[in-house]
């Protein structure tokens, strides 16, 4: 048959072939040619090394030929190991002997994968040999420790039971990469949901229990710290998520009142001069509130939970305006600025959330301005505190409160008394689509890409009603501090149904994605930003996985939210499988890393506001779970440029974060930025590497971690010195003469 022939019966069949395909998970999709062009194209540069003009043109018309084929044999339709079996025979026909076996043994080591992701016996072994991408899997686990390895072994076989769990469909797609069953090491094995913001108010009013004991309301702030502290590894270990402390200064302000009642009695009995009697009571308590917040800040660093790390834990704070709030706002802030030990290290956790609101601490002469400027400098110093916009919280998500660990926000709801709740409400895990691979395959093609996004779409909404349904099959009895001791609130019998505290709306589960950079970049190059055309689809994008969440959200009862991803391991894990299949694609796979969330590209220096106008539009169709950042040089000597930057943020992002460097040498003194090596990090005036000396702390995807412990001890040094660059969430460094140090906002373009 000639090309001229093949190509006119091909196109006959392809007007009359609406042939579904049933894959090897069940699943029945629409016939796509693309795929037998993209499986020919791979198993003849297998062989050849590059495909040349010739090797196109013979690309072309055996794709023809099997579409011409499967379109008269299976007019009903056809599977799998059929169209394999067609393409086979038809490369054995070409006599491309050597084709035909790339093409079988590809497909052959596929079946291998396959069938490796789910045998216990290679998962063990992965972890026996110190595979990276298990032992370094999360930047703050220690895989050294007896403790971390006995939860990455654990983590494997549930991996492994996870995968066969699932639906067949959403398994393999997890598997081929084209989606990400977040926690696979902990769900679906176990009914388990992910963060939550602990309903501490209620856990101290009433008292808890912990193991064997019953524990009482406390009756001061040092004791209400000790108890949050005990809560907080608790919850930890019974969910794989963060947890939050909401709005910590008004909920430990009347533990605080009873230690000035105590010490005012004591005043009242020795003290004769009455002025002299309250300034007493006022400095015992400031000491109390300073002590109690120090030993909240040292239990949750030194806290280990059953899933061998510090607890991901959040305090959000900032909007209470009495003595006793800001006395604990300022305490939380000099604490973290002090830092941990005699050498006044950096401490990782808690993330610090400081809440800014207009009339309150936005500006000069509110009443709690003078704490905004501590939370400015501290930040310039340990990066933390994030700070939240309320009002811009508020119109995103419905109702103000912090997010659920790093960035997960729950959305506006109200009980059957009208009252808006946010405590002792929680989410239930995460399923992320991978953007750019549908960009890619589409080749060019916006109508193609919007396609495929729907029938991704599909698996991702099973995948997320199997979360839910799952969660659902837990008992009371299974994490006691969550369903029976009022961690998520309402307090349920050992026989109530945990589902009453999921659905209606009361939990989340969401819908992830990465890399809305590369689709834009897949159809208008890499530098779109200034496009219009460009930035009006990945908006389209974005509304629509939102328009999606809405629907399934109706369907199910269930709220579903729209979530940009922290991916701090994915970022890497979907590019590097895409690599595999897609080859360099410039500006999307040849950088090795996909870019988080709805980030500005990392590898372009706009100035901090042009880069919070341009990305202010995504986060309101990504209520479920969004952060913005910006990189900056050192700020310790000009914290009025770091003020700037949240000013001017305030009226368009509702969650901020900062990224500035840190890093501090004990031999020298120096602080700021050290140098990636290939052991780590070191100090770039004296050379020192000894993580005994220095204190090397990064950005990575919401929460700070110490990289240069987990390298020494594994070897990973250039590639965790690598990841940190490109994992900092997208973050871009500016210069500092593009702030006004006035903290009017962004100077005029020639001064930049």
């Amino acid at each position: 048959m000639s090309i001229t022939e093949s190509e006119t019966t091909a196109q006959h069949a392809r007007a009359t072939l609406a042939i579904a395909v049933v894959k090897r998970d069940g699943r029945t999709l629409r016939f796509d040619e693309g795929r037998i062009r993209g499986a020919l194209t791979k198993a003849f540069e297998a062989v050849h090394g590059h495909v040349s003009e010739v090797h196109e043109r013979s690309i072309r018309r055996l794709a023809n030929d099997v579409v011409a084929e499967i379109g008269e044999r299976f007019p009903q339709g056809v599977k799998i190991y059929e169209i394999q079996s067609v393409v086979e025979h038809l490369l054995l026909e070409e006599r491309e002997y050597e084709v035909a076996r790339a093409y079988i043994d590809y497909r052959v080591q596929r079946d291998f994968a396959r069938s490796k992701a789910t045998d216990l016996n290679h998962s063990i072994t992965k972890l026996l040999d110190k595979d990276q991408a298990v032992v370094n899997e999360n930047a703050n686990k220690d895989a050294a420790v007896f403790n971390t390895q006995r939860d990455l072994t654990a983590g494997m076989v549930g991996k492994a039971i996870g995968l066969k769990m699932l639906p067949a469909h959403v398994s393999n797609a997890h598997q081929k990469g084209d989606i990400h069953y977040h926690d696979l090491d902990y769900h679906p094995y176990a009914p388990m949901t992910n963060c939550c913001l602990i309903d501490f108010k209620a856990m101290l009013a009433k008292g808890f229990r912990i193991g064997n004991a019953q524990v009482s309301p406390p009756r001061s702030i040092q004791t209400a710290t000790a108890q949050i502290a005990q809560i907080i590894a608790n919850v930890s270990s019974s969910q794989y998520g963060g947890a939050t402390v909401n709005r910590i200064d008004e909920l430990l302000a009347p533990y605080a009142e009873l230690n000035y009642a105590k010490h005012a009695l004591d005043a009242e009995a020795w003290i004769e001069d009455p002025a002299r009697k309250q300034a007493y009571a006022e400095s015992k308590t400031i000491k109390d509130i300073y002590d109690a917040m120090q030993s909240l800040e040292y239990e949750i660093n030194t806290l280990f939970t059953s899933n061998g790390q510090t607890p991901f834990t959040s305090l959000g704070f900032g909007l209470g305006t009495g003595w006793y709030e800001r006395e604990i706002q300022k305490a939380i802030l000099e604490i973290r600025m002090r830092g941990l030990g005699s050498e006044g290290r950096t401490a990782i956790f808690p993330k610090l959330l400081f809440t800014l609101k207009a009339g309150l601490n936005l500006k000069p002469g509110e009443p709690n301005y003078d704490i905004k400027q501590m939370a400015v400098e501290c930040a310039t110093k340990r990066m933390y505190p994030d700070v939240l916009s309320y009002d811009k919280i508020v119109d995103i998500t419905g109702s103000f409160k912090a997010p659920m660990g790093c960035r997960s926000f729950l959305q506006g709801w109200e009980d059957a008394e009208g009252n808006d709740v946010v405590e002792g409400r929680m989410n239930l895990g995460v399923v992320t689509l991978n953007l750019p691979r549908i960009a890619m395959e589409a080749r060019g093609s916006v109508e193609v890409f919007w396609a495929l996004l729907e029938e991704r779409l599909v698996t991702v909404r099973d995948a997320l009603m199997f979360r839910i349904e799952r969660c659902k099959q837990a008992e009371p009895g299974n994490a006691p501090i969550l369903y029976v001791h009022g961690a998520f609130g309402k307090r349920l019998a050992p026989t109530d149904d945990v589902d009453e505290l999921f659905r209606d709306g009361r939990a989340t589960v969401s819908l992830g994605y990465i890399g809305l950079y590369e689709v834009a970049t897949a159809f208008f190059g890499g530098a779109w930003e200034a496009n219009p055309e460009a930035k009006k689809l990945t908006v389209d994008v974005l509304t629509s996985l939102r328009d999606h969440a809405k629907q399934w959200s109706a369907e199910s009862g269930y709220w579903v939210s729209v979530y940009s991803t922290p991916s701090e391991s994915l970022t890497d894990r979907f590019c590097r499988l895409d690599k595999e299949r897609f080859g360099e694609v410039e500006n999307i796979t040849d950088k090795d890393y996909y870019t988080n969330s709805f980030h500005y590209d990392v590898r372009k220096n706009p100035t901090p506001f042009e880069k919070l106008d341009f990305e202010a539009e995504y986060a309101p169709l990504t209520s479920g779970g969004f952060i913005h950042y910006c990189e900056y040089p050192v700020l310790q000597q000009n914290p009025k440029a770091l003020e700037a930057v949240w000013d001017y943020a305030y009226d368009r992002v509702g969650y901020l974060g900062t990224n500035t460097p840190i890093d501090r040498c004990y031999e020298c003194g120096f602080a700021g930025d050290f140098d990636p090596t290939a052991r780590g990090f070191k100090c770039p005036s004296c050379g020192n590497e000894d993580p005994r000396t220095c204190d090397v702390v990064k950005r990575t995807c919401g929460y700070l971690g110490n990289p240069q412990q987990r390298p020494m001890v594994h070897g990973r040094h250039t590639e965790i010195a690598s990841r940190v660059k490109h994992m900092q969430s997208a973050d871009v460094r500016v210069p500092l003469s593009a702030i006004d140090d006035a903290g009017d906002g962004p100077r005029p373009a020639t001064s930049r």
